[in-house]
């Protein structure tokens, strides 16, 4: 690689990569053959605040971007740990965007400081088997209940849930309009309340030490607080996150 245009760049590079040695190629073949979590190469990469990489310093993260983000899953990759590395670490760093650039003041307080340092952890809900790839037609629905919503449908593939205490999630809050189709879409930061959530692993071949997930949620409550955004426009909202999630992957 050449970092001659930001020496930054390099000493990324050296850190994680440094870090990232630490676990051997045999680690990696035995949580993959036996399916476990890396428990102890996330815990190693939290401590070290590469889980506030894209974090705003105010909030406890190191500030960087997506550059740097993508430098450093490279460097992951690199050492050996592959996608069951990079992938953890990717779902702690690209879905707090939405809650960087849309959430409230209060939201980012909040949950970013704990987010950085990975005493909370979190999932991301927006894909629906019956929807496919139109997201506009998802059916998962939000309804008005005092000063919150009451959220029921099913999403899949959420990775990284069985780690997490919340997630975003994207629900309907209005009807679909043809002309408009992904308006109407909120998203909300919804605790995986083990009384109203349901989570299922699903089988899947390849990248074994990363569970992904189906959901099932039955009247979960969100309060007004944890809506990310202005309602009905979740879906631009979630596009912070999509986007910088390409390119880390």
């Amino acid at each position: 690689m050449d970092f001659s245009t930001d020496p930054s760049h390099e000493e990324v590079v050296r850190e994680t990569r440094a870090l990232a040695d630490r676990f051997s190629l045999d680690y990696w073949y035995d949580i993959d053959q036996t399916e476990a979590y890396p428990e102890a190469f996330v815990d190693a990469f939290a401590d070290a605040g590469w889980f506030g990489t894209a974090i705003p310093a105010e909030y406890g993260g190191k500030g960087l971007g997506v550059t740097e983000a993508a430098l450093l899953l490279h460097a992951i990759c690199e050492s050996g740990a592959g996608t069951s590395g990079a992938s953890p670490i990717h779902l702690a760093i690209f879905p707090p965007d939405p809650i960087v650039k849309h959430g409230s003041e209060r939201m980012r307080e909040r949950y970013l400081p704990k987010l950085a340092t990975g005493e909370l952890r979190m999932s991301f809900g927006v894909t629906e088997a019956r929807a496919g790839t139109d997201t506009s037609r998802i059916e998962t629905q939000a309804e008005r209940d005092g000063d919150g919503w009451r959220l029921n449908g099913e999403k899949a593939w959420l990775s990284n849930a069985q780690h997490a205490q919340k997630a975003l999630i994207l629900a309907r809050t209005s009807l679909r309009n043809p002309a408009k189709p992904l308006l109407g879409l909120t998203l909300f930061f919804a605790d995986l309340d083990p009384d109203h959530c349901t989570l299922e692993v699903i089988d899947k071949l390849g990248r074994n030490a990363v569970d992904s997930n189906r959901l099932v949620m039955t009247d979960l409550y969100v309060a007004d607080d944890d809506v990310v955004g202005e309602v009905g426009r979740g879906f631009y909202h979630l596009l912070d996150g999509l986007n910088s999630e390409r390119i880390l992957i």
